[in-house]
């Protein structure tokens, strides 16, 4: 993993900030992602777990199936998945599938992070396709988001 970040990296993690706060409005765990291509937005996710009682409906899994959409592919080349919190397994499985060549995220993940933390999916030699991940873009802000949403739980 490497922590380097482009200009455009910020304004990318701020819209996936922005989907985070949204998901609170239905009671999910506040993690956001969006896909830019060609340096343009084509898709947004937030967390829908709690809404559509589905356990896959991850904010990256709704992010990379509208960008698919849009691109007309399940090849999301040529993009960049920015997300709130590090993925987890199924992600991080669903961003290798989809060959998406750069990850930036948020906030690292100590117990379910598959992008080095907890295990490092992207970075397994054995699969056919290993992006670029850059992991620590605005954690402060992503980590309160969650320790937010979680004290106001207990």
């Amino acid at each position: 993993m490497r922590d380097r970040f482009f200009p455009r990296d910020e304004y990318f993690m701020r819209l996936a900030l922005r989907e985070a706060q949204r998901a609170v409005e239905h009671g999910d765990v506040p993690i956001g992602a969006v896909v830019a291509h060609g340096g343009e937005l084509i898709a947004a996710g937030r967390n829908e777990r709690e809404l559509r009682q589905d356990p896959t409906a991850h904010a990256e899994i709704i992010a990379l199936r509208e960008a698919a959409r849009a691109l007309g592919s399940w090849r999301v080349l040529d993009a960049v998945l920015y997300v709130t919190l590090e993925p987890c397994a199924m992600c991080a499985g669903a961003i290798v599938l989809a060959r998406i060549p750069r990850v930036v995220f948020g906030a690292a993940d100590p117990k379910a992070g598959a992008c080095g933390s907890v295990l490092d999916v992207l970075s397994e030699p054995r699969l056919n396709h290993r992006p670029e991940v850059a992991g620590g873009l605005l954690a402060g802000e992503c980590g309160a988001l969650l320790s937010e949403f979680f004290a106001s739980r207990r």
